[in-house]
């Protein structure tokens, strides 16, 4: 069956979701959720023997509603490219990380090899990983055409709508967020927006695949070089002696004009770390000129770790002539996950400071009941935030506030806090 503008209804209607990651399983469960024949398709056997038993590795999908949807039949998880076979719709949302600096792409090549024996007049292929301007009409629609002998805008419809993802974010969600959507021509994009109209409140139309494409990475973009500038203002107002914390949140009574962004550990996760790079690679190698707010960014967030042991090290110093050294010395870290309320510590900062920590010696004990025990940083321990280990260490550091954490706990009874995100007081309290 082949996709028609006049259908009402997903009901009949094969879709194919390659990759059943952070992006990939929301979308296969909200297409499922409106009556579209979902198969989840990832190439990890683990992920799929997991989601065959109901069990749901992504913190934002509750075991119940994959549970829900496999009793329903319309949604099957599956690692057999035989079960792509009559797909009418197929999204890519697969990795796209960096190698050497440069755009990894070979993911998104294989999930376009994969599709491209079953490909079919009529169908849709949405893109949906991030990626630099160009690759929907460069690489993906020539890879298929080339496979099959169907062109891209006439034998089957072409698409990109980037993901919008925020794992934890209780407030806006794959639904309530605005979708992007673009094609390589008209009819292309009326079957990119049929899709998302069933599975969002509000899709977004723009001109081409190019311009969907840039709006993705402009979006990570800002948030990188505004988290950029107020890290490094963070460590001039502390050596000015001025406490950038309350400016921030001074600046922010402001209507207009301003946007809150607050210091931290560094940057992380599945899009900062990577996107604007994808950007700058873009015009490195397009247009032979660097773009330098990505550059000064990536080189402001990234020694953001460094610039934590630096303040650890001055704290520890100013307890005291017999103040403690780092190596030897027990620091218990709060948080391991790039960001609250995730398990995810993909390009975590958190993680590149326990490393630090661990290379220069110290005893690094980590609190954190989101993170998987084989996510953490090779030589740390895992442990659960009590009174006696908050007395026994010699600095405990706040790198991610979830919700679950006891501050109050924190305040009470660490001997030394560092903490990276305000969210404790207290004499014994340096913030960053």
């Amino acid at each position: 069956m082949s996709w028609t503008p006049w259908k009402d209804w997903p009901h009949g209607c094969s879709v194919v979701v390659m990759g059943q990651g952070y992006v990939g399983l929301p979308l296969s469960m909200r297409a499922a959720e409106v009556g579209f024949d979902v198969v989840g398709f990832d190439v990890d056997e683990r992920i799929i023997r997991a989601l065959r038993a109901g069990r749901s590795h992504v913190e934002d999908i509750d075991d119940a509603v994959l549970k829900a949807h496999l009793a329903s039949g319309l949604y099957r998880p599956s690692r057999d490219t035989n079960d792509l076979r009559g797909f009418d719709v197929a999204i890519i949302s697969v990795p796209t990380p960096l190698r050497d600096g440069e755009p990894d792409l070979r993911f998104i090549e294989s999930a376009t090899d994969a599709l491209a024996p079953h490909l079919r007049i009529g169908a849709t292929v949405i893109l949906e990983s991030t990626t630099y301007p160009g690759t929907t009409d460069e690489l993906v629609g020539p890879r298929l055409e080339h496979a099959t002998g169907l062109r891209p805008g006439v034998d089957f419809q072409l698409g990109y709508s980037p993901e919008r993802i925020d794992p934890g974010n209780a407030r806006w969600g794959l639904v309530n967020t605005p979708k992007i959507v673009s094609g390589v021509d008209v009819r292309s994009l009326d079957a990119v927006r049929w899709f998302y109209d069933h599975c969002v409140e509000t899709t977004v139309p723009v001109r081409s695949t190019r311009e969907a494409e840039m709006t993705k990475l402009l979006e990570n973009t800002f948030r990188h070089v505004n988290i950029a500038l107020v890290n490094e203002l963070a460590m001039f107002a502390h050596d000015l002696g001025v406490d950038i914390w309350e400016v921030v949140d001074a600046a922010a009574t402001k209507p207009f004009g301003f946007m809150k962004f607050t210091p931290g550990p560094g940057v992380g996760g599945h899009c900062l770390p990577v996107d604007p790079s994808y950007l700058s690679w873009a015009v490195e190698n397009r247009l032979g000129k660097t773009f330098r707010f990505v550059e000064l960014a990536n080189d402001i967030n990234s020694h953001m770790p460094d610039y934590v042991i630096r303040r650890l090290e001055a704290g520890l110093a100013a307890r005291g002539p017999n103040s403690p050294a780092i190596d030897g010395a027990d620091v218990v870290l709060v948080g391991m996950a790039y960001k609250p309320n995730t398990g995810d510590a993909r390009e975590s900062p958190a993680v590149d400071v326990a490393a630090r920590l661990i290379d220069l010696g110290a005893n690094v004990r980590v609190v954190d009941t989101h993170v998987a025990a084989e996510r953490l940083p090779e030589g740390s321990v895992e442990i659960d935030l009590t009174v006696d280990a908050l007395e026994e260490a010699e600095a405990v550091i706040v790198l991610v506030d979830h919700d679950d954490i006891d501050l109050n706990l924190i305040e009470r009874h660490a001997r030394y806090v560092l903490d990276c995100r305000d969210v404790v007081a207290g004499d014994r309290v340096d913030k960053l």
